[in-house]
Parts: C-alpha cells; structure tokens; sequence
C-alpha cells in the first residue's frame, strides 16, 4: 500500500532531450509520474547537483548512448518525500532526503520536479544540511571516498596529487584527504584557481601550463613522490603522471577527460586502478560506509561542499550546462527547482 502526504500528481515536469548535442536540445515537458510502487519512494525534488557524466550523455559521447527519442538525464538530486510504496519502512512522507546514482539514466535521470526512485537509492538527508547543500554532496564525496579510501588505501601522511582540482570531485578530494590527515596536492591548468584551491585546503598547488608536474611532485615530496594520485583526465597524459608516483604507488582513473586513449604507465611497481562510482552505489555495505563518512562530515562541517554556481528553474538547465563545459567554475553546479 502506497504511504502519500497528499494526491499524487499523474505527471511532473522534466528535463528531456530528442537528439544529442549542445546545451540547447535540454527542454521541459510534462512527462507521466507514476506512484511509487513495492520498495520506491517519490520524492518532491528541491534542487539537482549537476555531473560531467551528464553533460557527457546529452552530448552522445558518454560510455553508453541514450535511448532516443525523449531521454531523461541527472544522477543526482535532493528533495522532500511525498509518498512511498508498499515495503518501505526507513522512509515517510515529509522526510529530507538526497537520491543518488540508480540505474540508466535515459529511463530513471532526475532532472525533474518529482521522481520516482528505488527506496535503496535514497538517503536520509543529514539534519541542518539544506537542499542544494544535499544535492552538491553524494556524488562528489562518494567518488572521492570510494577512490581514495576504499580503493587506494590512503593514509594519513600520504601525499596525494589530484588533478582536475577545482571540479566537484577534485574539491571534495581535497577535503576527503585533509579530512584523514592525508597531504593533498592539487593540479590546476592556470594561476587563475590557484588562491582559491589553496583556500580550500590543498597544501599546495601545482599550475600544469607553466609548471612541470612530476618535477614539482618531486620537489614537494622530497624526491618520493606521491603515495596516492586521483586522475580525471586519463589520455596519454597518464604516462607522465605515472613518473609523479611514488615507488609502489597508486594511481586512481575516474574520469576521461582527455578523450584520446589512456596510455598505462611502465614505472612499475604502479598499481593502476580504473575506478567505477557505481560499483560503490550497487555494493551495500560500501554504499553504507560511504554514506556515515560523509554524513559525519556534513555534520561536523569537516565536509562543506563547494557549490560553485547555482540556477534557478529546471529552464536554466541549458545555462547550467553550458557553464559546466565552460569549466570556469570552482566545484559543484547546482540548479534549483520551484513547483
């Protein structure tokens, strides 16, 4: 039996897309919502934390296509719960809470007014954390706890290079490593960003276009090298990357930025390792400690996401999106959503 604060609405209005592109093909229509059924949760959505996964999909060069026409889009979103169905009990109706990344977005994305979503892909949202807060929070700091502490064993002392420092991840993994004790070395392309990476706590800042990363690494760690590097970027780039490693160490690929192949390091000993976010969100007693790591640190303020643009109304989505592959911002951007 469905568990409702009010009649469900039969629709809602969402995001979509008919062909892949620029921006400029995200537009709103009314979409059918349906009633959360057996173990869902239908959520009044407040606020959606913007990916470049999902600026990827729109644009056809993601690592799947979407199903065309009329394609949904986002992974991220916090919000009210308004109803939930049969075999629900840890959510009800009022509850703040944040969805996370679920199942294939063409069928499931959130950028919506009101969405349904598998009730195992919902957390509770951490008490004083504000909705765009919310939103801004799970991807990023799961990516960054996932990479760094479960995957790459990071510890405190470490150095740890970052790069692609000022994007929602790269912020967050600042902060995830500062947060254990761990030396985190940020890498951005321009002067431009440095004051304010430093002021987000990197110990130090390394600008690629004038600055030579591996001998700065070098220099920082006192010819050691770092312990831990988290990559964006991929491409063949790596192989350079790979003389920042230290002896034995771990270099994390979450992202492609680059675009071109990845090229693997020969500097061995090297553990490389190609990391999946959503093989954390699937798996759950990761997705459990992940979620008590960074809600501990929402609410002791160790974790503040970085929020470097908001937008306000599921129209100023195209803007949202052109200011994500701008890469201008510092951090997470957020769209909020009236009703």
């Amino acid at each position: 039996m469905t568990k409702t604060s009010q009649a469900t609405p039969a629709t809602t209005r969402a995001v979509l897309f008919h062909t892949t592109g620029d921006p400029d093909v995200l537009v709103v229509e009314e979409v059918p919502l349906p009633v959360p059924g057996p173990g869902e949760v239908l959520i009044r959505v407040e606020a959606l934390g913007l990916n470049r996964a999902e600026a990827l999909f729109r644009a056809g060069s993601y690592f799947y296509q979407p199903t065309l026409p009329a394609s949904r889009n986002g992974y991220e979103a916090a919000g009210v719960v308004e109803a939930v169905g049969a075999g629900v009990s840890e959510f009800a109706p009022g509850d703040p809470v944040m969805a996370t990344p679920a199942e294939e977005l063409s069928g499931h994305g959130l950028y919506a007014e009101r969405v349904v979503v598998p009730a195992g892909y919902v957390l509770h949202r951490p008490a004083g954390v504000d909705a765009v807060t919310a939103a801004a929070a799970w991807l990023t700091y799961s990516t960054a706890y996932g990479a760094l502490l479960e995957r790459a064993g990071l510890r405190p002392g470490d150095h740890v290079l970052i790069t692609g420092a000022s994007s929602g991840v790269g912020t967050a993994a600042i902060q995830v490593a500062g947060r254990i004790g761990a030396i985190p070395v940020a890498t951005t392309r321009t002067a431009a960003k440095k004051q304010a990476l430093l002021d987000l706590g990197a110990a130090h800042v390394v600008t690629t276009d004038d600055e030579d990363v591996v001998k700065e690494v070098g220099r920082i760690t006192g010819g050691k090298g770092a312990e831990v590097i988290l990559d964006a970027i991929g491409g063949p780039g790596l192989v350079t990357l790979g003389g920042a490693a230290a002896h034995d160490g771990t270099l994390v690929v979450y992202g492609g930025l680059d675009g071109r192949p990845t090229v693997l390091p020969t500097n061995w000993p090297l553990t490389v390792i190609g990391y999946n976010n959503l093989d954390l969100s699937g798996d759950p007693a990761t997705r459990r400690r992940a979620a008590q790591f960074i809600g501990s640190g929402l609410r002791s303020g160790a974790l503040a996401p970085v929020v470097g643009a908001t937008f306000d109304g599921l129209e100023r989505m195209p803007d949202a999106h052109r200011l994500m592959e701008s890469n201008a911002h510092i951090g997470k951007i957020v769209v909020t959503v009236g009703h």
